[in-house]
C-alpha cells in the first residue's frame, strides 16, 4: 500500500509538472508556405503550419517549454518582436539593417535560395543576377529581409507587393520585369496555382540565405530563451532529428 501511495503521488506530481510547464509566445509568419503559413482549423483562429513551425515547436518541447504561436503577417511578426510583445519571430534573415535589432542564435533554422523569376516569354542569356536586374523593374515583398546591396542599388527600380501571391500577379500583369522569391516556396506556389503554372520560370539565384528564429531584446526572457533554443536546436542537429524532420518534410512536398 505504501508503494502504491508513493506511485500515485509520483504520477500526480509528474502530471502537475507538465501542466505547469513554461509557455512562450512566438510570432509565426502567415504567408510563407511550406515553411510557415496560416490555416483555419474547424472555424477556429488561424494556426501556423509548416516545417519551421514544427521545428520551433519540437525544439522548445525538448527543453520542457510549450509554444503558443501568434500567427501574423511577417511585418507584424517583426514589430511584435521589436516591442517585446512576443519572445521571438521566424523566419528572419539577417542583414546590415536589422542585425542590431534582435538577438541572433549561432544556429539558424533553415537555409533557402533567394531566386529571380520571370515570365516564360522573357528572353534571358545565362543566369540573372544583380547586374542583370539593373535598368529593370523588379518586384519584392514588403517587410521581407533582402540584401542591403540589392535594396540600395540606384539602377534597380523596385516595386513592393504585400505578398508573394501579389508579386506573381504583378509579374503576369507586366507591371514588373522580374520578381524576387525564395526558390522552393516560389516554385511550390507557382505549381499549385493554375493561374501561374507554366507562365512563370526560374531565371537565376541571387544568394543562399539563412533564416532564424530572431529573439526580442525588449522581452524580459528574450536572451534566456535564445540560449535555451540554441541548446535544443544544437541537440537536434547533432543527433539527427533535424535531418530526419527535413527529409520527411521534403518527401511531403514531393521532393527528393
Amino acid at each position: 500500500m505504501r508503494f502504491l501511495a508513493c506511485l500515485i503521488a509520483g504520477l500526480v506530481l509528474a502530471g502537475s509538472c507538465r501542466a505547469g510547464a513554461e509557455v512562450v509566445r512566438i510570432a509565426a509568419e502567415d504567408d510563407w508556405p511550406p515553411y510557415s503559413s496560416a490555416v483555419t482549423v474547424a472555424g477556429q483562429a488561424q494556426q501556423p503550419q509548416g516545417f519551421a513551425v514544427d521545428l520551433v515547436r519540437e525544439v522548445f518541447a525538448s527543453q520542457g517549454i510549450r509554444v503558443e504561436f501568434v500567427t501574423v503577417p511577417f511585418s507584424r511578426c517583426l514589430v511584435y518582436t521589436l516591442n517585446g510583445s512576443v519572445a521571438g519571430c521566424f523566419n528572419v534573415g539577417k542583414t546590415q539593417t536589422n542585425q542590431d535589432d534582435f538577438i541572433w542564435t549561432p544556429t539558424p533554422l533553415l537555409v533557402e535560395d533567394l531566386a529571380v523569376f520571370a515570365r516564360t516569354d522573357t528572353r534571358v542569356q545565362g543566369e540573372v543576377g544583380v547586374a542583370e536586374l539593373r535598368d529593370h523593374a523588379v518586384g519584392f515583398t514588403v517587410g521581407y529581409t533582402y540584401a542591403t546591396e540589392l535594396m540600395t542599388d540606384p539602377r534597380i527600380t523596385r516595386y513592393g507587393a504585400s505578398s508573394d501571391q501579389q508579386l506573381l500577379r504583378m509579374l503576369l500583369a507586366r507591371r514588373v520585369d522580374y520578381i524576387l522569391l525564395n526558390r522552393l516556396p516560389g516554385e511550390l506556389r507557382i505549381h499549385a496555382n493554375p493561374a501561374f503554372r507554366g507562365k512563370v520560370k526560374f531565371v537565376g539565384k541571387l544568394s543562399t540565405d539563412t533564416f532564424w528564429l530572431a529573439f526580442s531584446k525588449a522581452h524580459p526572457d528574450g536572451r534566456r530563451l535564445s540560449q535555451v533554443f540554441e541548446h535544443g536546436l544544437g541537440e537536434f542537429k547533432r543527433d539527427g532529428r533535424y535531418r530526419s524532420m527535413m527529409q520527411a518534410f521534403r518527401r511531403s512536398q514531393g521532393l527528393p
